[in-house]
């Protein structure tokens, strides 16, 4: 006892409890937790970080069991940047993550994760690719979207607008990644085997992270409960991606899997199959969660701010005048091309500030390969673990100003308004990670989701259904726990066709609602 009252006194997290640590209190904010993280991380004021332990049992409580939380930028600036080496992914993420994702670049470090990297990176940053996905998108948005927005603009109807853009953007990086389209996204949404089973893996894998690590290893050995699961669901993937590989293979295209079969490992031989899935795999996952996710907050936020959603439209409108003349018919002919959607600076403004308060992946973990000493004076042990809290920085009045609970698209624009301006601080906002794991579709993700919302909004206005709950799934993506359910409207541009951008009116603050379960 007076071994546990000395640990106690050492943290500076939740409180603490004999055998379970401060599990007890995470099991009571589940429904919470992120929101959570940042009332601890508030009250220990400017520092922004606190230590808890999980397993607080002599020789283990300070390695093993021993947890650091932080939002505070430099020590993230440390972690992500200035100590790369010494914060890898771990051997439990790796292990959990394996069945599903091998040694792809989201789940491999050293040498695997480099060579992917700078494979990628090569591809990335071609005018190329971000056309192939701006012409993905556009298919799929002029030939399906609309079609099926447009059944439901009825009072009568509703429509999961979250389901929607997971089969859209789904479609779309399955696409862009092995250039064939499963069609999710289609007149009566029929269920698809592959879209399934990778939802099922994906989902059994993230049980993985709810249970000490033994367990699930006896589950897998025993093929029962999730890992049975996870077993029948990588059979239907594994299938359908040998039969994507080989289609590739006798019919090369300009998707992303057609580009690694060109290039070479660094022994100068082809990626061998199992390798060319985990890249293609890895990508999916990356690709569709993050975009549908930040969109589905995104449209939410408007539903709050009906001014940002007129500026939002606005923009669009005049950048149709100038593209497309004044006759609002012609607009809607076409989604925007890849000229126009560089164009939009308002609008990825309010996405940049959607990411900031609802990043798509809230939280990530570390593990310390040796002991470090944070700039904040923070030790971590080697053998620890460290969660940056991306879902806190955004809401830290030390790091944003008093202003950090408000949805204000404005804060990213320069001061005429004509130019997006990042944040000065680049660790201040890491929707997109940072350091050298720095997300590297970071611009296609921006260019999709500006092809998205500018598609829907240009046709539509969307409004909650009445008493629908929008609350946080507790997941490693930012999900909608009960979708978003809207009713779908037409949109009259008449209003917008000579409208000038200034005419917008201003709604003032607006603090945003809480999308959280009250504490059990």
């Amino acid at each position: 006892m007076v071994w546990f009252w000395a640990l106690t006194r050492r943290l500076s997290g939740p409180r603490m409890w004999p055998l379970v640590g401060s599990l007890p209190s995470v099991v009571l904010n589940r429904a919470r937790v992120h929101d959570w993280i940042v009332d601890n991380l508030r009250a220990t004021g400017e520092a922004a970080t606190y230590q808890t332990c999980t397993l607080p049992l002599p020789f283990l409580a300070r390695r093993q069991g021993l947890v650091t939380v932080t939002c505070n930028p430099r020590n993230l600036e440390h972690i992500l940047r200035a100590r790369f080496d010494n914060y890898p992914k771990g051997p439990m993420w790796q292990a959990a993550f394996h069945d599903l994702l091998g040694q792809g670049i989201f789940n491999s470090d050293g040498e695997t994760w480099l060579l992917q990297r700078k494979t990628a990176a090569l591809e990335f940053t071609t005018r190329t690719l971000r056309q192939a996905m701006a012409r993905w998108a556009n298919r799929i948005i002029k030939y399906r979207l609309w079609g099926i927005l447009a059944d439901h603009c009825d009072a009568a109807a509703s429509v999961d607008l979250q389901d929607l853009l997971l089969r859209l953007t789904f479609d779309n990086i399955c696409g862009l990644t092995f250039g064939k389209d499963p069609e999710t996204l289609s007149p009566g949404l029929q269920e698809n085997p592959f879209a399934n089973a990778f939802d099922s893996a994906t989902e059994a894998t993230l049980q993985r992270f709810l249970f000490p690590s033994f367990l699930w290893r006896i589950k897998k050995a025993l093929g029962v409960g999730s890992e049975r699961n996870l077993r029948e669901s990588l059979a239907i993937v594994d299938q359908y991606m040998t039969e994507a590989i080989a289609a590739r293979k006798a019919t090369p295209s300009d998707d992303l899997l057609s580009r690694f079969m060109k290039k070479r490992d660094g022994n100068g031989r082809a990626f061998p199959e199992d390798v060319l899935q985990w890249i293609a795999l890895n990508f999916v996952l990356a690709g569709r969660d993050t975009s549908s996710v930040a969109l589905s907050w995104f449209f939410w936020m408007l539903m709050q701010r009906r001014d940002v959603e007129r500026r939002v439209v606005m923009e669009i409108a005049s950048v149709l005048r100038e593209t497309r003349g004044d006759d609002a018919g012609r607009w809607t002919e076409e989604p925007l091309d890849f000229d126009e959607l560089d164009r939009l600076v308002y609008l990825k403004a309010a996405l940049a500030e959607t990411l900031r308060l609802y990043p798509s992946v809230p939280q990530d973990s570390k593990y310390v390969v040796a002991d470090d000493v944070l700039p904040d004076g923070t030790v971590v042990p080697a053998g620890s673990a460290i969660t940056y809290s991306i879902y806190s920085v955004g809401r830290m009045e030390s790091i944003w100003g008093k202003d950090c609970a408000e949805f204000r698209p404005e804060r990213w624009l320069s001061a005429d308004g004509t130019r997006f301006e990042p944040a000065k601080d680049a660790y201040r906002f890491v929707a997109f990670n940072g350091g050298p794991r720095t997300c590297l579709g970071k611009d296609l993700a921006y260019l999709q989701m500006k092809s998205i919302a500018s598609a829907v909004l240009l046709r539509h206005s969307v409004e909650l259904v009445p008493g629908h709950k929008v609350e946080q799934k507790m997941s490693l993506t930012l999900f909608m726990k009960n979708g978003l359910r809207v009713h779908v409207k037409p949109r009259d541009l008449a209003g917008y066709v000579a409208a000038p951008p200034e005419e917008a009116p201003q709604q003032g603050a607006f603090v945003i609602p809480t999308t959280t379960a009250a504490a059990a």
